[in-house]
């Protein structure tokens, strides 16, 4: 268990939540990233998936950064993680196009006004408009907006998603098998269709990283950002301000943890359309960090020795003592947030795609048998061996 999120009301790996849904049908691919239910349509050789998901805690500093600076761009991108972490999520199925989403934005409007709530529309309206150019192409149709003051302190963003897709083009982690490589796409840098450089926080650990970053003095400034029910020493107890700029980089603290989630859509609907046999799975890393894929496939040992550099962010969260070496694997990306396993020989195909679109992409593991049958996850990197 992640002591250092934990401490922060927030479970890394919700093994609670697991285990209260461990008696639920697991669809019509049990295996398969997201659940799977029948064809609403009736249609046998197609299935569907809904799937509900948003932009977290992000909100929390996206309000500290307007409340700072004024700057409601803050807002607008939170509507892209949002949409994201359903998205990316549904990748992973092998769905790519024919979404229909639906959202809901829950305020305090005490605080959070009507031009705060229009940036985030615009966020969702213009990203969508971005993704169809690629040929992922998602049907706005419509949400609610509830002013529920006595339950959010500040904004919460979340969104629906409903697609439906062939049952021959699903694509079920329990394909992948021992023998498989992993290939990683980083989640930081520029990609091609991204306005500016992306620290690669994504939408998880923002909780952590909130605290775990930023001076005490936000604490007394905005209590409206964070629970009561955390201890004080546990609040905001960093050294940066919001303007302040990130170790290695020349973007803002604030910036840098805001950077909008990073889509692999366009890259993956290019990978799908030409080689989707090639791809036995397809991991996206988000609850749970690098040990996420402990939770697909069976019998597997999954073995990751060759990941990316630390990106800076993840390089300044570290720093902070509060955090033991071990759980920044758990809560964090650290550098790579989608994964695709595939036979060696097809590895290249998908790294060279990636680098199309200005994304780095490389082989950072393999699969073997466990031992035991149980799933294992493995993890060495800069000297040191951590066990999932």
């Amino acid at each position: 268990m992640s002591e250092a999120y934990l401490s922060r009301g927030v479970s890394a790996t919700k093994d609670e939540v697991h285990s209260a849904i461990k008696k639920q049908d697991k669809g019509v691919f049990a295996g398969a990233f997201c659940k799977i239910i029948p064809d609403p349509c009736g249609d046998p050789d197609y299935c569907a998936a809904m799937h509900a998901d948003g932009a977290g805690t992000k909100s929390s500093l996206a309000y500290i950064k307007y409340k700072e600076t004024g700057d409601l761009s803050a807002f607008y991108n939170i509507a892209q993680d949002s949409v994201v972490m359903n998205l990316d999520d549904l990748l992973c199925i092998g769905a790519t196009d024919g979404f229909v989403l639906s959202n809901t934005i829950g305020r305090n409007a005490h605080r959070v006004n009507g031009e705060a709530i229009k940036s985030v529309i615009d966020g969702y309206t213009e990203f969508c408009e971005m993704l169809g150019k690629y040929g992922v192409n998602i049907t706005m149709s419509g949400g609610e907006t509830a002013d529920v003051g006595d339950l959010v302190s500040t904004l919460i963003v979340d969104s629906t998603f409903f697609v439906r897709l062939k049952r021959s083009d699903v694509i079920d982690c329990d394909n992948i098998k021992p023998g498989d490589v992993i290939v990683g796409l980083s989640s930081y840098g520029k990609a091609t269709y991204e306005k500016a450089y992306n620290a690669g926080m994504g939408s998880n650990g923002l909780t952590a990283a909130r605290h775990l970053m930023l001076s005490h003095e936000y604490a007394k400034k905005y209590p409206e950002t964070y629970s009561n029910t955390i201890d004080e020493s546990k609040v905001y107890c960093g050294t940066y301000g919001v303007n302040d700029i990130l170790p290695g980089t020349d973007v803002s603290v604030v910036d840098a943890i805001l950077s909008p989630t990073r889509t692999y859509a366009p890259i993956i609907k290019e990978i799908l359309d030409n080689k989707r046999s090639a791809v036995h799975g397809m991991i996206h890393c988000t609850g749970g960090g690098q040990a996420k894929c402990k939770n697909f496939g069976n019998g597997i040992h999954y073995i990751k020795d060759n990941l990316f550099d630390t990106p800076p962010l993840f390089a300044a969260i570290w720093k902070n003592a509060d955090i033991e070496d071990r759980e920044m694997y758990q809560v964090f990306n650290m550098g790579h947030r989608m994964e695709l396993y595939c036979d060696a020989a097809d590895a290249q195909y998908m790294i060279d795609t990636a680098k199309k679109y200005g994304v780095e992409a490389k082989i950072v593991g393999r699969c073997e048998a466990a031992a035991d049958g149980k799933n294992k996850v493995t993890i060495t990197d800069k000297g040191n061996t951590y066990e999932y």
